[in-house]
């Protein structure tokens, strides 16, 4: 198991904007199973390279249902339909929820980790993952897009909210 070190706020590097993978190599495939493990160990539904200090265009998302973990790499998104109104985490945000508003489908065109091109149609749930993590590929934060006003941090030594 490859864990890597999350990047949190106040860090730099997820403000930058990732690079495209010219090759998927080794070392990429590596990344991704890193990247997994991750997410996994911190319960998350979504990581982004950047999120472990690779400014790379690559997501992975597993949202724990019988679906396959989707790995993403250089993902563009080509269509939006909707809106919804979300509360949201990020792994780099610790204990920190906001709200936001994302599509309520997206679609993507990206290469899953053999080269391969897939396209990806969202709703719900997934369609905000997609949202939440391509931000990150784009050097956009929780922060830059949350409504004002709706951060809540809750203790994680006695799970209250607070605003």
């Amino acid at each position: 198991m490859g864990l890597r070190n999350i990047r949190t706020e106040g860090d730099e590097i997820l403000k930058k904007k990732s690079k495209e993978v010219e090759v998927i190599d080794d070392k990429i495939k590596e990344l991704i199973k890193d990247m997994i493990d991750t997410m996994h160990k911190y319960d998350g539904v979504g990581l982004a390279a950047v999120q472990v200090g690779i400014l790379k265009q690559i997501i992975v998302i597993d949202l724990y249902d019988e679906k396959p973990i989707l790995k993403l790499i250089n993902p563009k998104i080509i269509k939006t339909k909707g809106t919804q109104e979300v509360e949201e985490g990020c792994l780099s945000f610790p204990n920190k929820y906001v709200k936001v508003v994302r599509p309520e489908e997206v679609t993507v065109e990206a290469l899953d980790e053999n080269g391969k091109k897939i396209k990806v149609t969202g709703t719900g749930l997934l369609a905000q993952a997609i949202s939440h993590e391509m931000d990150h590929l784009n050097g956009v934060i929780l922060t830059d897009v949350m409504i004002p006003g709706t951060m809540e941090y809750i203790d994680p030594e006695n799970e209250k909210k607070k605003k």
